[in-house]
């Protein structure tokens, strides 16, 4: 029996009193799927329960079933929908996510990872895998670019360990990576994912930006105005199956410049459609890209032995820090004030002693969370590039 297999990804942009328009924009968002006739609905940034119910709600009679992946301490942001009956479900969250006194980032308060639905299509078995790595605020000092690689090779190895049995493999969401990043081919190489926008035969990434784009009502007017202006960040990555035949039908950005009759977009980033068509009489050819999976696992080697010199650099620095409030604090413990200053005083040893011990967190709890994180996937690389160097030296 031969399927097409249509999926839909976007970045709702749905962080609760910062997003603007919020309320109308997922409004439009729900009435547009019901409009269309997708399979399987991958969505990020919805930052609540009441988001993920209102869209659910509107969009119920034509993708009836729907999963929220719950996560730390604001939910992963990330959910699925399908037109077919969900038979598994697992969340795995990443092991670094960035840093909790961030707080204008907010990606770890999100508790962010990558979430599985296992798909039914009839006698298909489809693995649906949704994510959104940790954004880049800064391209030039980008400081969460080791987090980011960790969070990419945890997808990959995640996918290539749960993918077995699966007709298609289909990994939907913003990567917050572009095209050549380290981080973009870990996850095409590791598990053989292929990137869709290219299998469709496009080549120009500047005409399909997915975020910061020059037609988008919220890309600043500073960006709009650059020759350069957006990048594309938003995928949805593939693989076959070893039984049967699958090949991409068709691929599009499906959603108009503007919410109609309103003067502003559907979100900040623009989604990503994509047809895939199973063919149930014709297996899928094996390819060897050995050579490629050794480049880009020594690459992220480099990457995380000069984030452990960081860590241990940053190590000292946050005990440096926590000496001069600790001193002062001492200061004023053993000092003593006039009573019409004690509560500003109070005030200020209240604050020494916070920032004391903020410095002393990040330097020893902190500090072995993060360090444990790069070493973990470290080791992992090791052994792998050993099992791949020795089947290469085989091969050759």
């Amino acid at each position: 029996m031969e399927l097409d297999f249509k999926i839909f990804t976007l970045n709702c942009w749905g962080i609760p009193f910062i997003a603007k328009n919020l309320q109308e924009r997922f409004e439009a968002i729900g009435n547009f799927l019901v409009e269309k006739d997708y399979d399987c609905v991958c969505l990020q940034e919805v930052w609540t329960y009441k988001q993920f119910s209102q869209i659910q709600s509107k969009i119920s009679k034509t993708l009836p079933y729907g999963h929220y992946f719950f996560s730390g301490s604001m939910g992963s942001g990330i959910c699925i929908f399908s037109k077919y009956p969900i038979v598994d479900v697992y969340f795995h969250q990443w092991a670094v996510n960035g840093y909790i006194h961030k707080i204008h980032h907010g990606d770890w308060f999100g508790g962010k990872g990558v979430g599985l639905c296992k798909l039914q299509l009839d006698e298909y078995l489809v693995n649906v895998y949704t994510a959104h790595l940790h954004a880049e605020y800064d391209r030039d000092n980008d400081e969460y670019k080791a987090h980011r690689v960790i969070q990419a090779y945890d997808t990959a190895q995640f996918i290539q360990f749960t993918m077995g049995g699966a007709d298609l493999v289909v990994l939907a969401g913003d990567l917050n990576t572009e095209p050549g990043d380290l981080a973009y081919k870990l996850l095409c190489t590791i598990p053989s994912l292929t990137d869709s926008f290219l299998a469709a035969g496009n080549h120009d990434d500047m005409k399909s930006t997915t975020n910061e784009s020059k037609w988008n009502s919220y890309t600043p007017l500073k960006l709009r105005r650059m020759e350069t202006c957006g990048k594309r960040i938003d995928y949805i990555l593939f693989h076959p199956g070893s039984r049967f035949k699958v090949h991409l039908n068709r691929y599009e950005m499906p959603l108009e410049k503007r919410v109609p009759d309103k003067h502003f977009s559907y979100s900040d980033h623009e989604a990503v459609a994509s047809v895939f068509h199973i063919n149930g009489d014709m297996a899928n050819d094996l390819i060897d890209n050995t050579i490629d999976k050794i480049s880009v696992l020594e690459q992220s080697r480099d990457i995380l032995n000069k984030e452990l010199c960081n860590l241990k650099s940053r190590k000292r620095f946050y005990w440096l820090c926590s000496l001069f409030p600790f001193f002062l604090f001492l200061v004023t413990i053993f000092t003593d004030v006039p009573s019409n200053f004690a509560i500003p005083y109070n005030f200020l040893r209240s604050f020494l002693a916070i920032v004391t011990v903020f410095y002393v967190v990040m330097a020893t709890i902190w500090n072995s969370i993060e360090t444990s994180g790069v070493v973990s996937s470290l080791l992992s690389m090791d052994i792998i590039l050993k099992t791949l160097r020795t089947r290469n030296h085989l091969n050759s």
